[in-house]
């Protein structure tokens, strides 16, 4: 935690490129970027390719991606020239989930709901954590009321390593302007209006002046939009589904 504080004053005030190039550094092998595909995802992705930084890049494919999701995975990796690798739900913890709640059963409750989160989307990517020391993540301060925490590098006490979140002060149209003037590829979604894209039985478009995880599991009408991936410190008591 002391290693932690006494990196953020000085990170904070670095580009993107000279955040990732410091956690490569820092990191080496024992770093992760962990992406979702999303506009954030793609801007740092486009870094890391053009930067030519050597991080492992992994995805998780939760059995309900749109097919565009799929479909961009590909078109990143032939156009940026990067690898991903996709990391699958282990299979006998979804057919137990499955047998117990049912392929829609994560809409009976906020627990059900989460359940299924942990499943294919926490435990993957603890399994793709496995060892290392630090995870990278597209993570903005101004994504939701309940990000607007987000610091730049942080210890992670769901996954028990260092986060870095390169984009944690940027907005929405800044990461827009960036990605169109460099013809990086992003999901087609967002032009119909998802802005953040998960799941596709768990998103819709976001309504003309919400938030923009305000499309993500919309019937549990509360602000704590998110699958457990980002709990933050002081704010959410510890997901009991993730340990």
């Amino acid at each position: 935690m002391e290693e932690v504080a006494s990196w953020e004053p000085q990170i904070s005030k670095l580009s993107v490129g000279e955040i990732l190039q410091w956690s490569s550094r820092t990191f080496g092998h024992d770093l992760v970027f962990a992406t979702s595909l999303g506009l954030e995802d793609q801007l740092v992705a486009q870094v890391i390719a053009d930067l030519r930084l050597n991080i492992d890049i992994v995805t998780l494919d939760t059995g309900r991606l749109y097919e565009e999701t799929q479909t961009l995975i590909d078109q990143t990796q032939n156009q940026l020239g990067l690898k991903i690798r996709v990391i699958t739900p282990e299979h006998e913890s979804l057919e137990k989930h499955l047998s117990e709640w049912g392929p829609l059963g994560f809409r009976q409750s906020v627990t059900a709901r989460r359940a299924c989160c942990a499943v294919r989307k926490v435990m993957p990517l603890r399994r793709a954590l496995a060892g290392k020391r630090a995870w990278i993540t597209g993570l903005r301060r101004d994504m939701s009321p309940w990000r607007s925490d987000v610091r730049v590098v942080a210890h992670d006490h769901s996954f028990d390593g260092i986060k870095i979140a390169p984009l944690w002060d940027w907005t929405r149209p800044m990461v827009e302007s960036w990605v169109a003037d460099r013809g990086t590829p992003v999901h087609p979604l967002h032009a119909q209006g998802y802005l953040s894209i998960g799941c596709a039985p768990c998103t819709r478009p976001v309504a003309e002046g919400d938030d923009e995880r305000s499309g993500r599991w919309w019937w549990e009408r509360h602000e704590q939009s998110e699958c457990g991936l980002h709990w933050h410190e002081g704010r959410v008591l510890a997901n009991p589904l993730v340990r």
